[in-house]
């Protein structure tokens, strides 16, 4: 089975070599990387262009990104990795895995960087969070086969938690493969504006998501 992992970045310099220097294993293999620039200011595009398979270019969203890199893929099954993640040694073979035996959806646990003892629950509750309700985030380099990727019309088009909306698509037609192997996730995010502040905020923005608060307003105070 062939594997394309797509990476969406805006404005990533400082992560973009690291990011694909450590997917080049994942080439050499036979798999495949492809970037999508949403528009960086920076040298991202640069720097991805001699990394990766293929370099895409689209307008900024999360959501038409990856739905681009999608497109353009020519796997028969997608990961779905933050510029700040890295993967697992064996994660290729362990969603190849996955999607053989059925699974045809999944997400990693997630390890995050920071040494902040209070990062350790923050990754406890993601991981058992994401168990028990079947529901993954973009953190968590979520997979899915390509034939169920199209089927439920890829990611909504949205401008903040299109992950979760994907997954409650996904959901509908089959529980995830909840890989134990972890990725791990850079912790800049919870350092830059305190790990507290940081969980409440996303607490808050997952609640107002439920209670049908339009995306583009919780963007501009994910952004903010």
């Amino acid at each position: 089975m062939r594997i394309s992992v797509i990476v969406p970045v805006l404005d990533e310099e400082p992560e973009i070599e690291a990011c694909l220097h450590a997917l080049a294993p994942v080439r050499a293999a036979g798999h495949e990387v492809v970037v999508v620039d949403g528009g960086s200011a920076d040298a991202t595009v640069a720097l991805a262009a001699p990394l990766s398979d293929r370099l895409l270019q689209t307008g900024r969203g999360r959501a038409r990104q990856l739905n681009a890199g999608a497109a353009a893929a020519a796997g028969e099954a997608f990961i779905f990795l933050h510029a700040d993640t890295r993967l697992p040694d064996g994660a290729v073979q362990d969603v190849a895995t996955a999607i053989a035996g059925g699974r045809r959806w999944g997400r990693f646990d997630v390890s995050l960087s920071g040494r902040q003892p209070l990062l350790r629950l923050v990754e406890r509750a993601m991981n058992l969070r994401s168990r028990l309700t079947g529901i993954a985030t973009g953190d968590q380099a979520m997979f899915v086969d390509r034939e169920l990727f199209r089927s439920i019309g890829g990611f909504p088009d949205l401008a903040l938690m299109e992950d979760v909306a994907l997954s409650a698509r996904m959901r509908a037609h089959v529980r995830p493969a909840c890989l134990p192997a972890r990725v791990l996730v850079s912790s800049r995010r919870w350092e830059r504006h305190g790990v507290l502040r940081t969980i409440v905020k996303m607490w808050c923005l997952r609640a107002a998501y439920a209670l049908g608060v339009d995306p583009r307003a919780l963007a501009r105070r994910y952004d903010d």
